[in-house]
């Protein structure tokens, strides 16, 4: 029985290897250039994998560069939940915390209702207006997970994380500014790019470029918009399974995913202070590798010509989403300190 678990295990490792040494080394490629030249790490490494499409044909490589797109992009969301505790709601105030929760709910809510003014439908809609309100290209991946699949949702979940990514760039460039103008002290500015921003990397560059103060602020509160992730993806399983099932939806998904039990598992540990601060640094930095190697595989199983097919239509629904969330939040925020 040992013996053929070890030569099973030693297959499964030989069938998998090529497909993931080739998204890891994308990962690191795009890690680079992010540390030396300061472009997004998911976006590179999005990009470096579609450049390399054709790798996805190659019979030694597709089987692990599924694994990875698929496996190891569920691991690295579920590890997302050792960042998190209830705690980090608590400091903040509860007002605070609704009017987060409320504009992550209600862009959604918001997506859903004009998807249909510029052509797309219910899947493309959650998609990107869940990237948009919670955590940016990791919501993009995690959401996509759990849709029914059909023939153009790698294209919808590879535009999508392109257009989050380069909107948040702007946005961290932008907000701050904003911010200044509008004579926001610095807890209330992080607060505004915490709520607002997609990305976490680039809120982190937004609150920081502020002062002290206002990206600690920042980066709890977007800390906060990614504890979302589990329960949006819990409502939306719930609302797939009661829909009925035809040839392009494939099966319904499991209606509590191991991934997003993981995850919520992590939260409630994390929350009871059971993870060393080792430990849970550790796991923030496997989580980050895992995302943007399932990212450089999403790329690498995509064409350029699936993303430009998406048309301009998505990039307005992803740009009006944008806008509202941080119109919601900035409104929001004016009236409790008037």
């Amino acid at each position: 029985m040992v013996h053929a678990f070890l030569t099973n295990s030693r297959n499964r490792v030989a069938l998998f290897f090529p497909g993931v040494l080739i998204s890891g080394l994308i990962a690191v490629a795009a890690q680079f250039i992010s540390e030396h030249y300061g472009a997004p790490a998911m976006l590179m490494a999005l990009l470096f994998g579609i450049a390399l499409n054709f790798l996805d044909e190659v019979e030694k490589c597709r089987d692990g560069i599924g694994f990875s797109a698929r496996t190891i992009l569920r691991f690295g969301v579920a590890l997302l939940g050792m960042r998190i505790s209830f705690e980090m709601a608590a400091a903040l105030g509860w007002p605070i915390v609704f009017l987060v929760v409320g504009g992550v709910f209600a862009t959604i809510v918001f997506g859903l209702a004009v998807a249909r003014l510029f052509g797309h439908g219910p899947r493309f809609a959650f998609l990107s207006a869940g990237s948009v309100a919670i955590c940016g290209a990791s919501a993009a991946l995690a959401i996509s997970a759990i849709l029914p699949p059909d023939e153009r949702s790698q294209e919808r979940l590879v535009f999508t994380v392109v257009g989050v990514t380069l909107l948040s760039t702007v946005a961290m460039i932008a907000y701050p500014i904003v911010a200044s103008a509008i004579g926001l002290d610095d807890q209330i500015a992080g607060v505004f790019i915490g709520a607002t921003i997609h990305d976490v990397a680039q809120v982190v560059g937004a609150g920081f470029s502020v002062s002290q103060e206002t990206g600690e602020v920042a980066t709890v509160v977007k800390l906060i918009r990614v504890a979302l992730l589990a329960p949006v993806i819990l409502v939306a399983i719930v609302i797939i399974r009661q829909l009925p099932v035809d040839d392009g939806d494939g099966a319904r998904p499991a209606i509590l995913p191991g991934f997003v039990v993981s995850f919520i598992v992590l939260v409630a540990l994390n929350s009871f202070g059971l993870f060393p601060l080792w430990l849970t640094s550790l796991a923030t930095e496997v989580s980050s590798w895992a995302l943007l190697t399932a990212i450089a595989a999403v790329g690498l199983k995509t064409s350029l010509r699936d993303i430009v097919d998406v048309g301009l239509p998505a990039v307005a629904l992803l740009f009006i989403e944008t806008l509202f969330i941080a119109a919601l939040t900035l409104g929001a925020l004016l009236w409790l300190i008037r």
